[in-house]
């Protein structure tokens, strides 16, 4: 039995494989273990393995956690140089789960010690761990390593791919990463496939030759936090094992506007409602939702102290482990209370529906791809995660914030409102919202 757990924010999965006697083969886990360990206690289970297909950049592994609360054995490319106790795998290497096996393939592309782990029944592959090689629909993107190693990687991709599609058409497909993932994924709902509908679909794979895809898969490529550029090296030296649940401690108003003083920052997590009703001044609103922890990397420096502001209503734990999943762990607390204990002034932003545009500077914020595919005509344009560097880029004077729903522009407005732009607004929706208020169409492209 294959158990897929979907982490929907950061659009990965891992695995749970149930081996049949109780114990249990996990693929690639989050720090976050609160799902894997709600599947393993419904089916009695205890993992035995922890197989890693890559170095993640996205989130912090949960092999070493598996390791040291389950006695799980770690298996994991011996290229990674890993410097904790796990067994290293070379391309053809096998384990024995004990009736199944478990065959590593060497398929460098996403990362350059990325391994597959092919699952057989004897000598049957039942499915295959592609990781970020083969996903469904595409391949994971191939630049995390530095510029000087994208195209490279991509020609070792389009060979890892080829290799993976000489597998039987009916093995079944488990990729990491899916729909929603900054690692590069096609949207969409399917997280699973097998190689012979990826042999019939998917582009990238039906590539004629090296060249094309190469020109095809780089030219797919998108922005991606910051983060992702110091999580390898902490996966490869090992996360810290947690030794609890982790918690947010409660502050007073006056411990807030202490500790803002020395450099916090206040992240603000309510509902866009509410925070553009009222909230501290310079606070970034960041919404709990699955993509917090993305856009907390994206936006914060991992060094830098915050402070929580959220609703009686959502979950300080929710909190907690989004940022722990990437290790942004300076958080100083939360206000206690939320905004009914804050005695201090308050800021507000306008909410405004999509027949408000007329006449109005927009800026749009949403991802490249986003934009290129249908904008309100006339929209200036500068991707969420660039922002705070571009700022002094957006003119002063009456500026409208959209992105898709409300929630990306709402930050980007606390983050403009931060560095003293005035008489902002936001708009409640986004471009289809706005096509469908106004009877009028959506421009394509950059230009």
């Amino acid at each position: 039995m294959i158990i897929p757990i979907v982490d929907e924010g950061l659009g990965n999965s891992s695995y749970l494989v149930d081996l049949g006697d109780g114990r249990a083969l996990a693929v690639d886990a989050s720090r976050d273990l609160r799902a894997l360990r709600a599947q393993t206690e419904k089916h009695g289970l205890r993992v035995a393995f922890a197989a890693e297909t890559h170095l993640h950049a996205d989130f912090l592994s949960g092999a070493l956690q598996l390791a040291a609360d389950d006695r799980a054995r770690v298996l994991a490319s011996a290229a990674g140089k890993r410097a904790f106790d796990h067994t290293p795998l070379a391309d053809g290497d096998e384990v024995d789960l004990g009736g199944l096996t478990l065959r590593a393939l060497a398929t460098p592309g996403h990362t350059g010690e990325h391994l597959a782990f092919v699952l057989l029944d004897g000598a049957a592959p039942v499915g295959v761990f592609s990781g970020g090689s083969l996903i469904v629909g595409s391949a994971a993107r191939t630049d995390l390593s530095g510029a000087e190693h994208t195209e490279t990687l991509a020609r070792a991709q389009y060979r890892s791919l080829r290799r993976l599609a000489e597998l039987p058409e009916e093995t079944a497909l488990w990729p990491t990463h899916g729909a929603g993932s900054f690692c590069s994924a096609p949207p969409g709902e399917k997280r699973t496939s097998t190689i012979g509908a990826e042999k019939a679909a998917n582009a990238l794979l039906r590539a004629p030759d090296e060249k094309t895809f190469v020109a095809e898969l780089l030219g797919s490529l998108g922005s991606f936090p910051p983060y992702f550029s110091t999580l390898p090296e902490a996966n490869r030296r090992g996360p810290a094992i947690m030794t609890g649940e982790p918690g947010v401690a409660g502050l007073d108003a006056g411990a807030v506007r202490s500790l803002r003083a020395d450099g916090a920052v206040i992240i603000d997590v309510r509902p866009v409602r509410a925070f553009a009703a009222a909230h501290i001044p310079g606070a970034i609103s960041i919404r709990l939702r699955g993509q917090f922890a993305s856009w907390l990397g994206w936006l914060l420096d991992p060094a830098t102290p915050y402070v929580i502001v959220r609703e009686a209503g959502q979950d300080a734990a929710e909190v907690a482990w989004q940022a722990a999943k990437i290790g942004y762990e300076a958080c100083a607390g939360e206000l206690s209370g939320g905004m009914s204990a804050w005695d201090g002034p308050t800021q507000s932003i306008d909410l405004v529906g999509a027949d408000r545009l007329e006449g109005a500077r927009v800026l749009d914020v949403r991802q490249d791809a986003e934009y290129a595919a249908g904008h309100v005509p006339g929209a200036a344009h500068i991707e969420l995660g660039d922002l705070p560097a571009r700022a002094a880029d957006v003119p002063g004077g009456p500026t409208l914030v959209m992105c898709g729903h409300g929630e990306r522009a709402m930050t980007a407005a606390s983050l403009l409102a931060g560095t003293g732009h005035r008489d902002l607004r936001v708009l409640e929706g986004g471009p289809d919202d706005w096509a469908e208020a106004t009877g009028r169409a959506l421009v394509d492209g950059t230009a």
